[in-house]
């Protein structure tokens, strides 16, 4: 068995800012009203037309490529995190394969949201380690602004994210003590709804409280309605009440899960990078384990939540920004729908 690690990392965020007060031509609310619920000042998204998911992913995977190093036909798999898909279906993953002119390698995209970035780097961590692969491409992407509800109605959701893309190439490496020390995932279904976009979806409304007004027809007719789009079942849903509750206990829980599998403590970790999902959490978290300021990484101030993208984003910047260090101990931490989570603890 051999050890995996981060070998090259980059990231990648649109051009186009938008801050709390530009978001007020659109809806009713303020830089004051979004800065106290979530800390955000400011986000990015993506052209409209012409910039996509995968096109973020590939900027991002250009960078990582040549950190580690190699070159794109040294790649010998693929894994891309996402929610927001260039297509229903196929994935961004060959997608990102036909665009960068790769080799005939194996693609696989994950749907586990907030949480993507963390079981792509898990599942990444395994083929490494068992020898099978030894150059794999991880990408986490996300374009939310194509889809949100940018009105009054859909503001508790749309505030709240942003577009980009993070990458990291992961290799085996000799070195029993660096790298990849462990992952750590969950999920628990029973509030799936509290965080989700309905439709369209195969479930036709089955596991809601109210059904759809679908047409009278025999076969099909279940993807999406004028209506939906109308009255807003169409856009994401979430339960920000709900969701805090939990992810407050699963972060600090997920981490410690890390911690003790490898004989560490809190006072261990010399950089927390958790998903960006909304800034109180982070602190709530922060403060839970009894870090200071300088063990915490957060950017969703300037880039709202990018889901599957949040943390190789974070990740990357710090590095950047030399927060990170040869030997240091990170810990990666994720909570978002379905409920998924997970954790990484990485000696750097």
């Amino acid at each position: 068995m051999f050890q995996s690690k981060i070998a090259g990392i980059g990231y990648y965020v649109p051009k186009n800012v938008y801050t709390n007060n530009d978001l007020t031509r659109f809806m009713d609310t303020s830089d004051e009203w979004i800065q106290e619920r979530t800390g955000i000042k400011e986000r990015r998204y993506a052209d409209r037309i012409g910039e996509t998911t995968t096109t973020m992913g590939v900027e991002a995977a250009k960078i990582a490529i040549e950190r580690a190093n190699i070159s794109k036909e040294d790649v010998d798999f693929i894994i891309f995190a996402t929610l927001s898909p260039d297509y229903y279906f196929p994935g961004c993953a060959v997608l990102l394969q036909r665009e960068m002119e790769m080799n005939e390698v194996g693609a696989l995209d994950i749907r586990n949201q907030c949480s993507g970035f963390i079981y792509a780097l898990s599942i990444a961590d395994q083929f490494v380690k068992t020898g099978m692969y030894k150059n794999v491409l991880v990408v986490g992407s996300e374009k939310h602004s194509f889809a949100l509800d940018f009105s009054t109605r859909g503001r508790a959701v749309s505030v709240i994210f942003g577009d980009g893309a993070g990458a990291v190439v992961v290799q085996p490496t000799t070195e029993t003590d660096r790298g990849i020390l462990s992952t750590h995932l969950h999920s628990d279904g029973a509030e799936a709804e509290k965080l989700a976009m309905y439709y369209p979806g195969a479930s036709s409304g089955i596991w809601l409280d109210k059904m759809p007004d679908w047409p009278e027809q025999k076969l099909g007719g279940l993807l999406m309605t004028k209506e939906m789009l109308e009255d807003g079942t169409a856009f994401p849903n979430m339960d920000g009440q709900a969701v805090f509750k939990k992810a407050v206990v699963k972060f600090p829980e997920v981490i410690h899960e890390a911690l003790t599998k490898n004989n560490l403590k809190t006072s261990d970790i010399n950089l927390l990078i958790p998903h960006q999902a909304n800034l109180r959490i982070s602190q709530f978290v922060q403060k839970t384990l009894g870090l200071n300021e300088d063990q915490v990484f957060n950017n969703i101030q300037k880039y709202g939540n990018t889901t599957a993208a949040s943390i190789p984003i974070a990740l990357c910047e710090a590095w950047e920004a030399g927060k990170i260090k040869e030997g240091d101990l990170i810990c990666l931490a994720a909570f978002g729908a379905g409920f998924t989570w997970g954790s990484a603890l990485i000696r750097w």
